[in-house]
């Protein structure tokens, strides 16, 4: 509890004491009260009472014009999330085997999933994980399949990464990243109905849209081409940022191998839309690229806080107002003073 204009408070002793002053004005003084007996056993002995309720009622009114306020403080958190669509390879060529920083050997399947999950969920290390982000799963072989619709609920994500496995169907295997993108690229654009609609919370203002593709092949799979799927993505303000996850190798002098055909391709995808290629051969240099992309594209979050005031006047001034009223009402009858 606190008082708007406290300054205030100091007209109370100056009001008792013009009360007081004006009280000892109106007496008289006499030499004896014997002539009076019984003086002191009256209604007499009360007069004192009326002083008293001018003092109540004066200062609880200075009380009231000194405005008494609770106050509580509240914060809400304001985030600019990301959409993301994660598009995972699941052909058979996953099967190849890469090398951990340890020495033990993984296959490729088994790398993406365990760096994916660390991007997803964060990892307390190098990956801070998308706590305040919206996250799909679309996994593709010859077909792609969606195996998570965009959700904040990223425990269940994580458990539905862990039980991926390498499309071992030789009638469903094949690499049709083009259609991938084109689904996951309308997913994200469906958001746009989702935001229109007032029943739906997405919790939090959206700041980008973005795929993250990783893949080892070359699309030779469905009915959308690469280039024609990265248009959809463009047109839809989804940007891509795509993996190719291929054999560790290095050119003389150290520098990166000149890219196949097939990486040239999914590099166009990554500049017509604005997002990045990069080339990773191993779990270190997969880990790397999950997280230069994680630096990129950050969520922003602004905590706000309010202050919530509340007026309590209205008490002070009802103890004012009554004891006005009881003093008028003992005034002019039980205590009434004959002029």
């Amino acid at each position: 509890m606190s008082l708007n204009q406290p300054w205030v408070l100091v007209l109370i002793p100056v009001i008792g004491w013009l009360l007081l002053r004006k009280r000892s004005h109106q007496s008289i003084t006499l030499a004896s009260t014997d002539l009076w007996p019984g003086l002191g056993e009256g209604r007499a002995r009360f007069l004192p009472l009326l002083t008293v309720l001018k003092l109540v009622g004066f200062s609880m009114l200075v009380v009231a014009i000194a405005r008494p306020q609770a106050g509580s403080t509240r914060s809400f958190e304001s985030t600019e999330g990301i959409a993301i669509e994660l598009l995972v390879d699941i052909s058979s060529s996953m099967d190849f085997r890469v090398d951990r920083p340890d020495g033990e050997r993984m296959t490729r399947m088994e790398v993406a999933k365990e760096i994916v999950e660390r991007f997803v969920a964060g990892d307390g290390d190098r990956l801070g994980g998308r706590p305040h982000d919206l996250i799909g799963l679309i996994t593709f072989a010859r077909y792609p399949d969606t195996r998570s619709p965009l959700t904040s609920g990223h425990s269940a994500l994580v458990q539905i990464i862990r039980d991926l496995e390498i499309q071992d169907r030789p009638n469903e295997d094949g690499t049709a990243y083009g259609d991938a993108l084109a689904l996951a690229a309308a997913r994200l654009k469906r958001l746009d109905e989702l935001e229109a609609d007032d029943s739906t919370s997405l919790g939090g203002e959206l700041k980008s849209r973005v795929i993250v593709l990783l893949t080892d092949g070359e699309n030779n799979s469905g009915h959308h081409l690469p280039l024609e799927s990265a248009a959809l993505a463009k047109e839809w303000g989804c940007r891509v940022y795509v993996i190719s996850l291929g054999q560790d190798e290095a050119t003389e002098g150290g520098m990166a191998p000149e890219l196949t055909a097939a990486e040239q391709v999914l590099e166009r995808i990554s500049e017509e839309t604005g997002g990045l290629f990069r080339q990773a051969g191993d779990y270190e240099s997969l880990l790397s690229v999950y997280e230069e992309i994680d630096e990129l594209e950050t969520t922003r979050i602004e905590t706000r806080t309010h202050q919530i005031v509340a007026e309590w006047f209205w008490l002070p001034l009802s103890v004012a107002l009554a004891s006005f009223v009881v003093l008028i009402v003992v005034e002019t009858t039980w205590l009434r003073i004959v002029p």
